[in-house]
């Protein structure tokens, strides 16, 4: 569970809040949002068709079928991994900054032009990262990016506001010392909390669906998505799902399933 899923469930959140709002996905070669999203076989023209003027905006844009303020841009699936260019990408993110209240820039994983792209024109950041070191490690190093390769850096505007989103979060193995806790990860990053997601079935699920997973608010991740959202929009919101479940005796008797 990563950066795609956290991408369409913060973007549908936001959406379900009232607040009109776009997902682009900056994953060029691999394009998974749209499939997460639930729209593939209605892409026709892409993000890299809109940076080389082989399409309009409005004509690449899919609206979400669930949300009437939700639209997706698709990336492109041509193996060229330089189809994004700065002046292209931010041509397009000032324009999509008109009609949109928020941008989500899904960014593909490891520190390639794509996801420098994503993070370039970024007014604030969710860092996700699972709670182990490796991953832990090339978080830190997407901050030191974040510090000093954006474009607020390099014009010394206000930094970018980093948020730490923390996913496949298991307290159980916590305690068994198989995984970081959040506050070593806290202590590590340094960076604001949104929020933890539990590790979780329903993420799968949804995603095998094309249904991003915050719609189901029935699953502990669908709910937790929901407070990260609910956090991102300035709400005070508790954590949830961060210490072990004690479980009730009708559990222990019963072993009842999660």
């Amino acid at each position: 569970m990563g950066k795609t899923t956290t991408s369409a469930a913060i973007g549908t959140g936001l959406a379900l809040r009232g607040h009109k709002t776009v997902i682009v996905d900056f994953d060029v070669g691999l394009r998974n949002l749209d499939l997460i999203m639930g729209c593939e076989r209605r892409v026709v023209y892409d993000f890299v068709n809109v940076i080389n003027g082989e399409a309009t905006l409005t004509q690449a844009l899919i609206k979400d079928k669930r949300l009437e303020n939700l639209f997706v841009l698709a990336a492109s699936q041509t193996r060229d991994k330089d189809a994004l260019t700065k002046e292209g990408v931010g041509k397009v993110i000032d324009e999509l900054s008109k009609n949109f209240e928020f941008v989500i820039c899904d960014s593909p994983a490891g520190i390639e032009t794509g996801a420098h792209l994503a993070m370039y024109f970024a007014d604030e950041a969710i860092v996700v990262t699972n709670p182990e070191v490796s991953s832990v490690r090339d978080s830190d190093r997407m901050l030191g990016l974040l510090a000093s390769k954006s474009r607020r850096a390099e014009q010394g505007d206000t930094p970018i506001k980093e948020h730490l989103l923390l996913t496949r979060y298991n307290p159980e193995r916590v305690v068994k010392g198989e995984m970081l806790g959040v506050e070593d990860v806290e202590e590590i990053l340094a960076i604001r909390l949104l929020g933890v997601i539990p590790e979780s079935q329903a993420v799968l699920k949804a995603s095998n669906q094309g249904v991003p997973v915050i719609l189901d608010d029935q699953s502990d991740a669908g709910q937790a998505y929901g407070d990260a959202v609910d956090r991102l929009l300035g709400k005070e919101v508790t954590h949830r799902f961060v210490d072990v479940q004690k479980k009730g005796l009708m559990q222990r008797l019963f072993g009842a399933r999660e």
